[in-house]
């Protein structure tokens, strides 16, 4: 397989929010692809974080009685906890109040305004103290935005606009570069609008805390001129010319609401600062109760340490990977997560684990048996393994890891068809060389299967290859030993018994 660099980051998330499972799903999504791109030899780096700047931590803060940092101080632990608790492996972990960001930051305003792209003026104009940005009537009438005001005051303007024309051409050249394709074709539409110039400063007599305009220290930045900069400061932008150059451009994984700002305003300022673009911007959906986005003035948001002290944080990661399609929004329910776990941990692998190793205990003295000379019954199982490993690639690199898990259940679902035509416990009466036969090629295939399935469920399929005594172990078919003891082990994934209703 061809080595690659994979650079993979989230949205770093606003401070003041409580941890949801929209941030846990771009967060684990994340996670499972570096974990795979590891795992096909391709160099990663992860990156994750936290937006710390910007009026509605101000007003927090001062609620609260803190100063600024202290508030961001005492809730960033909350996302770093709850990471911990899912499996994230993130090579870095940002917040933007840090020295090492604010810099970057100072250095890119003074670059971009030297260069003749930053300007001042007056502007009146619509103000969402909500979303902390000016919008259009349109967007106004829309009804989409809070707390909306007219503003009157002087600011600093990027010249966004100058590079429309230039960024319409990069969309329609680059096919893969926003994806799905029908966010690729929204932000189309949208540039087929004119482009306002975007305003990036706010002064400090209506707002302070966020990081001072180098050129005019009675400002400070716009939050997502700001934000968006973490992508590059964190990996050496500035400071580190040969850390960064090893690893931008990246992959943003991005929530749709967010794609305008990413796809838009981001790119602009690239190529302000003569950068290449990112390599790819997918937004996924939001997750949906009933017909409605989770939102904590719906009250409907599900919080993600629930269902890992419920259920595990492995049967978690792998219902909110399967369950979303990306691009696609997704409908949580109670009754998906269980019938979902049932079906494919409990009843397709966790059974086939049972059922294998509880055969070879009883029939082969618990020692896995020897592979033989394969029938045509076990070259299908076998072809049908060597096959999976290079289309689970595939659907990696094009980010479909809900394929990569259907696949991978495909196979388990095979060998399970494959044990009940075959019936060791049947032909262990007769011929116990052909029934280990058929149990070491099960054995295999789950062996095979845990290790694809490591990059999403890292713990359960870590417990799998031990119990195997493979921990080790590649994606090449045939790698299981013959002659290893397989320990006793509680069920991996016990079955939710769920109350019948009367």
């Amino acid at each position: 397989m061809t080595k690659n660099k994979f650079y993979v980051t989230t949205p770093i998330y606003y401070v003041n929010d409580a941890p949801h499972i929209g941030h846990a799903y771009t967060t684990i999504l994340a996670d499972v692809l570096s974990r795979f791109h590891r795992a096909l030899g391709d160099d990663t780096f992860f990156l994750t974080g936290l937006d710390e700047h910007g009026q509605k931590v101000q007003q927090a803060a001062e609620k609260r009685g803190l100063q600024p940092q202290a508030h961001c101080d005492e809730l960033a632990p909350r996302f770093m906890d709850l990471w911990k608790k899912l499996g994230i492996s993130n090579d870095d972990f940002i917040r933007t109040t840090e020295a090492r960001h604010q810099g970057v930051v100072q250095a890119i305003l003074q670059k971009v305004y030297d260069s003749g792209a930053i300007y001042q003026k007056e502007y009146e104009g619509l103000y969402s103290v909500a979303e902390e940005r000016f919008i259009t009537e349109k967007e106004a009438e829309s009804g989409q935005f809070r707390e909306v005001k007219t503003i009157k005051e002087k600011n600093y303007f990027f010249k966004m606009s100058q590079y429309q024309e230039r960024l319409i051409k990069y969309i329609d050249d680059n096919p893969g570069f926003i994806r799905p394709e029908h966010r690729k074709n929204e932000m189309l539409g949208f540039l087929r609008q004119p482009l306002t110039d975007l305003c990036i400063s706010r002064p400090k007599s209506r707002l302070s805390w966020g990081i001072e305009i180098p050129f005019d220290r009675d400002y400070v930045t716009y939050v997502w001129f700001d934000a968006l900069i973490n992508y590059i400061s964190a990996i050496g932008y500035g400071s580190d010319e040969a850390k960064f150059r090893r690893w931008w451009p990246g992959v943003h994984l991005i929530g749709k609401d967010i794609l305008t700002t990413h796809s838009i305003y981001w790119t602009t300022m690239l190529f302000a600062l003569g950068l290449p673009l990112p390599e790819a911007i997918f937004a996924h959906g939001w997750w949906l109760m009933g017909d409605s986005k989770m939102s904590k003035s719906l009250g409907n948001v599900v919080r993600p340490l629930d269902l890992i002290e419920q259920h595990g944080v492995d049967a978690v990661r792998y219902y909110l990977m399967s369950e979303m399609i990306l691009g696609a929004d997704a409908n949580f329910t109670p009754e998906n997560f269980i019938k979902r776990y049932n079906s494919d941990l409990a009843n397709d692998f966790g059974n086939l684990l049972n059922r294998v190793s509880g055969l070879i205990g009883k029939n082969h003295g618990g020692i896995i048996p020897a592979a033989l000379e394969p029938t045509p019954a076990e070259e299908e199982v076998a072809r049908s393994g060597r096959v999976l490993v290079p289309r689970v690639e595939a659907l990696v690199r094009e980010y479909k890891v809900d394929e990569v898990l259907n696949e991978v259940m495909n196979l388990i679902r095979q060998v399970n068809k494959y044990m009940e035509a075959q019936a060791p416990w049947k032909l262990a009466k007769t011929d116990l060389p052909a029934a280990g036969r058929v149990l070491y090629t099960a054995t295999e295939a789950l062996r095979l299967a845990a290790v694809l399935l490591k990059p999403v469920m890292p713990e359960k399929a870590a417990t799998v290859l031990a119990i195997l005594g493979v921990p080790d172990s590649g994606l090449a078919w045939g790698e299981l030993k013959s002659g290893l003891a397989l320990p006793a082990f509680p069920p991996l994934f016990p079955r939710i018994e769920v109350e019948k209703k009367v």
